[in-house]
């Protein structure tokens, strides 16, 4: 619009142009009309009377002042027109200067409004996305909610193991997962995930795949077989039932409840395991567990598994335990655990016993003292009864908080050896010094002392012994997404 607005104003400008040069042209030319005619006369008026000189010369002098005149009248008619040609022109050039300013004020009242349109129609459109991907995540929302307090956790287990009684066999007597003599070894690796539960949050689970001369030792004696379940060290859905402050129950295989250690070794005082977690307690059940606490200082466990050791059931009976966790302060914990039911294969009748106690207190921020009691007992299918008894002592001394000294000493009583395969009383001092070299890493330096009053312990050339002594380092990786 601008361009044919200027077109159209240079366009009249050049038409009065032309108007007022043909105007002009046209006055010169009557000038010069009279002009010629008065010249004229003149000649005839000398030809005709040449001997009239003054009559000659009064009639020339009076044309010329005639044709000056009129050429004078010519003149100013030709100033008025175009001086009424200019004020047209000011009052074109006035009504095109008020066209172009209107045209100019639409152009950017346009210029103005089309971004806005633009931008409308951008945010139409950026709301259809919003809308197309909120309709998307609420199609995922339930599996999302589920997973979104999932931790990620596991632990990579290693050593180095010196055993001065040379073994033939290069494996070291009544140990657990520290089998080996003068050889490195990957001891466990584990991955962990788990999400926690409750009255909020009622559904979780826990998922522990383990690999290693651990995973295998640990599910070595298991009906359905070690390879089939050895890699699940624990597989179970919770669900908190809203009972009182909530009921969590557990379906599914879970270590077990009794002793003072656990199968990963960070989180043990020391490296090797005692006699007690070697023979006088089970690793693991398969079955249903219920947790109902009172409060934070009292709670209840009640157990419904196959029995010691068994992801499947070898007989029809089921072994029921019950576990009470007691915090009379801050620095006192109490956990008395029990445990019966028929263990023999096919034998419903004769059933197993034990109890098992953990008392730990904390002296100080330094201290921590620790104390483990078992007594079990089994009716055997000849109508004889076997028992087993022994006591754990733990001491961690935290110089810092990445240095600790940590000794052990324990008695184990296999009265009628039908733990170990011999009857006798075995002791072990053990001695473990742990250095924390990151938060993820922890080292410890062990000597353990073991004993026994009976020959029990492998030497070298096939001979047995009653005691051995055994050197080790030990180191363990562990990491966890909630620390992130």
């Amino acid at each position: 619009m601008t361009l044919k607005a200027n077109f159209t104003h240079n366009f009249a400008r050049l038409g009065i142009a032309l108007l007022i040069a043909l105007v002009a042209m046209c006055g010169d030319k009557a000038f010069a009309q009279s002009t010629a005619g008065a010249n004229g006369a003149n000649e005839v008026g000398l030809n005709a009377a040449a001997t009239d000189k003054e009559v000659s010369k009064k009639g020339a002098s009076e044309n010329k002042a005639e044709s000056k005149s009129e050429a004078k009248t010519n003149s100013t008619e030709m100033a008025k027109i175009i001086e009424a040609l200019e004020e047209r022109v000011r009052q074109l050039e006035a009504r095109l200067a008020k066209m172009e300013s209107a045209q100019t004020a639409d152009v950017a009242a346009a210029k103005a409004t089309a971004p806005a349109v633009e931008k409308a129609d951008d945010v139409a459109e950026i709301k259809k996305e919003v809308a197309a991907i909120q309709e998307e995540a609420k199609k995922d929302a339930g599996v999302h909610n589920f997973f979104r307090g999932v931790e990620l956790s596991g632990l990579v287990d290693g050593y180095y193991g010196y055993n001065f009684n040379h073994p033939d066999n290069n494996f070291n007597t009544g140990r657990n997962f520290d089998f080996r003599h003068n050889s490195f070894n990957i001891n466990y690796a584990e991955v962990v995930l788990e999400k926690k539960n409750d009255l909020k949050d009622r559904l979780g689970f826990r998922l522990d795949l383990g690999f290693g001369p651990t995973a295998d030792w640990v599910h070595s004696v298991d009906p359905v077989g070690g390879e089939v379940v050895k890699h699940i060290q624990q597989a179970y859905l919770s669900y908190v039932a809203p009972v009182g402050s909530g009921l969590t129950v557990d379906v599914g295989k879970f270590v077990t409840p009794h002793g003072a250690e656990v199968i990963e070794t960070k989180d043990n005082f020391n490296y090797s395991r005692s006699f007690l977690f070697s023979y006088a307690i089970p690793y693991y059940h398969t079955g249903v567990r219920a947790k109902y606490s009172f409060n934070d200082k009292a709670s209840l466990t009640g157990f419904l598994v196959n029995g010691w050791n068994n992801f499947t059931d070898n007989n029809g009976g089921k072994t029921y335990g019950v576990s009470l966790g007691l915090t009379p302060t801050k620095r006192l914990a109490i956990t008395e655990n029990y445990m019966a039911g028929p263990e023999q294969p096919n034998d419903n009748k004769h059933w197993r016993h034990l109890t098992d106690t953990v008392v730990t207190y904390l002296a100080s921020d330094k201290v921590t003292l620790m104390g483990n009691f078992d007594y079990g007992k089994e009716t055997l299918s000849s109508g004889t009864t076997a028992y087993w008894t022994g006591f754990a002592g733990y001491l961690r001394y935290a110089f810092t908080n990445r240095l600790a000294f940590a000794p052990r000493f324990e008695i184990f009583d296999d009265h009628d050896g039908f733990t170990t395969g011999t009857a006798q009383t075995l002791k072990s001092l053990t001695l473990t010094q742990e250095v924390k070299l990151s938060n993820k890493l922890l080292t410890r330096f062990e000597f353990r002392r073991d004993m026994s009053d009976k020959d029990f312990f492998s030497k070298s050339f096939g001979r047995l012994v009653q005691n051995q002594n055994t050197l080790l380092i030990g180191l363990s990786y562990s990491f966890s997404t909630r620390e992130q």
